[in-house]
């Protein structure tokens, strides 16, 4: 294929024609899809509906210690279900506090509490006058939202195939006091899929902050998504690299079960180290008495152990693979050659990031809607929602079907073809 940015004008204006012929096709078929977010799909969601048949009303509802989970009671979560979680992590049951059904509530939580009480006696961040978070990008819009809504100001860290660029976040948290914590998603990164290599682990273990309150925020979401079991990408354990450097405070870990068992009602997870979890469950025991422990104990039964839990992830894996592969497959068909995207083919998580040539997102998402395809808003993968190449679209595959997923991959591609077209054009 030839190169769109090697056509002559006369050759990009006759192509522009033959994509608005297609284009009119394509609108009269009415389509209805949404990619915004990354949810489950329904045959996901079916493989976990036994897990509300293991308990009813004549079940023994006590732990194995025997709290009784209908009570008050284990504020850090049942034992059974931190010692589940923390197999799922890679760490011990005692570095675990087990929350609801949602991470971003404990990341929240984790920020609030910092920006009102301090970190562990440090100044609370609501009296100092400068706040700093570092953002890996592209990265996970809910993560900006939570630090913009606290009026912490973001500074974006370019995101490449092995994590964010070290150099540069070495440079910000070695230097300025007022940096007090960066995002991470290390494995299968939202959005780009990415894992984390192992010299950016121990780099980050390795940090020297210049603030006593800096911590990494690790959002471990996708830590046992894999598309395919017999290529899966792993990452060092960060908890273990951050003691053998001298660093075991410096990090907090959040994952959950919402894209394992049910997202509405699943179990959630903060780790770190033993004094910081004390610390946590300090300030925790005056916001709540504990989080469903019924719901816990419903896990536990249900995955049975680390095995079980596995097992289940090796159904998803096998729902979600051909939606991933309609989408990377027409990539590779339609754009390969043409110059004008760049993709990666992710082996887990729930995201492809694309990207386009400058100054085309926003006309590519806007073509899509048109055309009965919703996407994540151009520029959501960037901090305040401002992506200043205006190129990064996230695609979100899991929710429709792996046939509307092939519709919805076509017209990705024209679109992408005719907001190019126009974009050259205009040069």
């Amino acid at each position: 294929m030839k190169a769109y940015s090697d056509m002559t004008r006369e050759e990009l204006l006759s192509l522009r024609e033959e994509l608005l012929k297609q284009y009119k096709e394509e609108e009269a078929k009415g389509l209805k899809l949404n990619m915004a977010r990354g949810k489950p799909g329904l045959s996901q969601l079916e493989i976990a509906m036994p897990m509300l048949d293991v308990m009813n009303s004549q079940s023994d509802m006590h732990t194995i210690l025997g709290t009784d989970t209908r009570n008050y009671g284990d504020l850090d979560g049942i034992g059974e279900c931190r010692r589940l979680m923390a197999q799922m992590i890679g760490v011990e049951k005692d570095n675990v506090i087990v929350g609801g059904n949602s991470s971003l509530n404990l990341m929240y939580d984790m920020v609030a509490r910092s920006y009102s009480f301090g970190v562990r006696g440090s100044t609370p961040w609501c009296k100092l006058d400068k706040v700093k978070f570092l953002c890996p990008v592209p990265g996970y819009d809910r993560h900006f939202k939570i630090t913009e809504q606290f009026g912490i100001e973001m500074i974006n860290i370019p995101l490449s195939e092995t994590g964010p660029d070290m150099d540069m976040v070495e440079e910000y948290v070695n230097n300025d006091p007022a940096v007090k914590g960066i995002w991470c998603v290390p494995k299968y990164s939202n959005p780009t899929g990415i894992s984390y290599s192992d010299e950016t682990v121990i780099r980050f273990a390795a940090l020297k902050p210049a603030a006593e309150d800096f911590r990494i925020y690790w959002d471990n979401a996708y830590c046992v998504h894999h598309l395919y079991e017999d290529d899966r990408d792993e990452i060092l354990n960060i908890l273990d690299e951050c003691k053998k450097a001298g660093n075991p405070d410096m990090v907090f870990i959040f994952a959950s079960t919402s894209k394992i068992s049910f997202p509405g009602s699943g179990v959630s997870v903060v780790a770190s180290s033993i004094d910081n979890v004390q610390w946590i469950l300090k300030l925790m025991g005056v916001q709540t008495i504990g989080h469903d422990k019924i719901n816990q104990l419903r896990h536990v039964r249900f995955f049975k152990d680390i095995d079980g839990l596995m097992a289940h992830m090796k159904k998803h894996g096998e729902l979600l693979r051909p939606k991933f592969e309609a989408v990377t497959d027409t990539l590779e068909k339609e754009l390969t050659g043409l110059g004008i995207g760049s993709w990666v083919k992710p082996k887990g998580g729930y995201f492809i990031s694309f990207d386009a040539l400058p100054g085309c997102a926003k006309s590519i998402v806007s073509k899509c809607k048109e055309l009965g395809v919703v996407l994540t808003g151009a520029g959501a993968t960037y901090p305040y929602g401002k992506d200043p190449e205006d190129s990064n679209i996230r695609i979100a595959p899991t929710f429709p079907s792996t046939e509307e997923m092939k519709d919805a991959a076509r017209v990705f591609v024209l679109c992408v073809k005719l907001a190019s077209v126009e974009k050259l054009l205009e040069g």
